[in-house]
Parts: structure tokens; sequence; C-alpha cells
């Protein structure tokens, strides 16, 4: 059997412990990656008793209060609170998924382990680099892509069976939840354009408005960018918003292999 050694400076090591106030009766106590680009330190988990009587019912409210009251240093994303944005995706209790919809509740029993989102680089804290990630969205062009005029006095218009054909992809806020839970993500990340991306690429093949469908499976006839999924399903398993990445990379296998003649 094969054994690996993490690097002496990439060993996480165990940080400092931040008890509850005094008085307080219903304490939850949650266990989150720290690491500071500014110094030399290796990567820490530090924990924090948040008293619960006190705190909202999120993962997001805990982590706001944890950075109002206790310890203003810790860094993470988050904006509309709303599930709306993704702002305030990382991997909580061993999955990856939203803090704002997360219920702390929902984390089972004991503590909380809060961790960024996985196989990729940290800027701080809990807070990925998502740079690679928004340059390979950019790489589909999505945006509609037409060569015939547009009507003069109206918009593009369709019918409301096509429309209904873009339910399940349009809802997409690529938070990267289902990328980076996808062990085929993880492995070939560079040219593999994973879940997220590949679903918002059958998002714009699928629609009827769109006319460029022949040079968008062009750009996708690859052996990496959309074949190296093998069905693991994680990506729709960790999808907060309920989507089925898998489905649509398997659909656009088909539109591939109609369009061969297969």
């Amino acid at each position: 059997m094969a054994e690996f050694t993490l690097p002496k400076n990439s060993r996480v090591t165990k940080g400092r412990h931040w008890p509850a106030a005094g008085g307080a009766k219903r304490v939850r106590r949650f266990k989150i990656y720290r690491w500071n680009p500014d110094d030399s330190e290796n990567p820490r988990t530090d924990t924090y008793d948040v008293d619960m009587d006190s705190c909202g019912p999120m993962v997001l409210d805990a982590l706001i209060k944890i950075k109002n009251e206790i310890d203003p240093t810790l860094t993470f994303r988050r904006s509309c609170r709303e599930g709306i944005c993704g702002s305030c995706a990382m991997n909580i209790a061993g999955g990856n998924t939203l803090a704002c919809t997360k219920g702390i509740d929902d984390c089972g029993s004991g503590e909380v382990p809060i961790y960024p989102l996985p196989h990729m680089p940290v800027v701080k804290d809990l807070v990925p680099d998502l740079t690679h990630f928004y340059a390979q969205y950019a790489s589909i062009r999505p945006w509609l892509r037409s060569q015939s005029v547009p009507p003069a006095s109206r918009e593009r218009l369709q019918s409301k069976a096509d429309r209904e054909k873009l339910d399940g992809l349009y809802e997409c806020i690529l938070c990267a939840c289902c990328s980076t839970s996808c062990p085929s993500y993880w492995w070939n990340g560079e040219r593999y354009l994973g879940p997220a991306i590949l679903l918002q690429a059958h998002r714009w093949l699928v629609d009827s408005r769109d006319e460029d469908t022949g040079a968008r499976l062009d750009d996708l006839e690859d052996p990496f960018k959309l074949y190296r999924c093998h069905t693991i399903m994680n990506c729709t398993r960790t999808c907060p918003k309920g989507l089925n990445p898998a489905k649509a990379i398997a659909e656009i296998k088909q539109l591939m292999m109609k369009r061969r003649g297969a």
C-alpha cells in the first residue's frame, strides 16, 4: 500500500480554543479552518463555543456571531443570506453547501467542522480562490450567441415548452459546491470543466434562441473538457439548489452522439 505524507508546512495543527461566555446554557462548538498567508504559520483549526440562545439557526449566523463578538480576524465570504448569490459556499460537517441555508441543527451532534471548499487554493481562512473556476465559466462564452438579425420591434421569443427546457439549469448560482465535490475535477481540474460549468454549457445548448449549437459542441469535443465525468454523482448530491449537473452532462454527451449520427 502506498503511503503519502503532506509537506510539513501544509499539515493542519490544533489552534486556539475560544470558550463561551460564562452563564451560557446552550452551547455549540464550531471547529474552523484558519490560515493566514501573511504569516509563516501552518494551517490550524480553531474551536469556538457559541451560545445558541443568542445565535440564529443557520451556520452563517454562527460565523457572523463569531466574527462580530469573539474573533474579528475570522475571514469568510457572504452576501445575500438567501441562498441566491453562492458567496458563502464552504465545506460544513463533511459536505459542500451554503452556510446561509445550512441549519446548525442539521449538522448532527457534537462539534461542527467548517473548512473552505476542497481542492481549491485558499486565499485566507474559509475563502477559496475561484479565479480558475470563473475562467472556465468564461471559456464557454455564457451568453446568447446568434447569427440572425434580432427582431426590430420585439424580443427574441420562445415557446412555453422551450422555456421549460431551461428549468433545472438557469437556477445555478455558480457556488462551486458541485465542482469541488467531484473527484474527477480534483484530479483533472486544469482541463476538465467540471459539473457547474458543464451544467451552464447545457443551459445554452438547449436554449431555443441560441444559434451557435455547433460551435458550442465543437468547443466541448475534447477528451478532458467533457469526458472526464464518471457519473460519480457527488455533484448532484451536494447541490444546495437541488439541481442535477450529472444529468446535464449526460444530455450533452447525448447531443454529441446525435451529431455523430450514432
